[in-house]
């Protein structure tokens, strides 16, 4: 958590690449590593190809500003009666914090999918921070990526 200087980063880089390990220095998780910590209440959980979709569908939607981010402002938009898809985060703790949402989603029929990390919504939004939940609104400008990630998610099997 402290800070590196340059120098000693570009080492450690270097030392990385030598070893086989990857340029950057910093080692992604695999899916099934992520899908190890989600919450029991994750259902329906998105598959790894559905996944990618949708955080290229977020990258699109936040250049554009069409996203709605985090459980207060999207709780809000869901009561005001916008539409969207809600991708929530699967690993995301206390469960307490978002799992009202789905019952909102369902009621509303709105489609909802999780996702197995909050840290990856959240750089796929443009944030540093993670995000826990993130309803995608309609566009013009992505609508493609948009109908094919709706009618993936509404085809998910919903819990019961």
């Amino acid at each position: 958590m402290t800070k590196v200087k340059k120098e000693k980063a570009i080492k450690e880089d270097a030392g990385a690449t030598e070893t086989g390990g990857t340029e950057t220095g910093v080692t992604e998780k695999s899916y099934l590593e992520l899908i190890a910590n989600i919450n029991p209440i994750a259902n329906p959980l998105a598959t790894k190809k559905l996944s990618k979709k949708l955080y290229k569908c977020v990258k699109k939607a936040s250049k554009l500003k069409q996203i709605r981010r985090g459980v207060k402002e999207v709780q809000k938009f869901i009561n005001k009666g916008e539409t969207g898809i809600v991708v929530l985060a699967g690993d995301t703790l206390p469960i307490d914090v978002y799992c009202h949402l789905p019952v909102m989603c369902e009621d509303r029929s709105l489609p909802y999918a999780y996702i197995p990390s909050k840290v990856d919504l959240g750089s796929s939004a443009g944030s540093k921070r993670p995000t826990c939940v993130i309803m995608i609104k309609s566009h013009e400008d992505y609508k493609e990526a948009y109908d094919e990630c709706f009618d993936e998610v509404s085809a998910l099997p919903k819990p019961l």
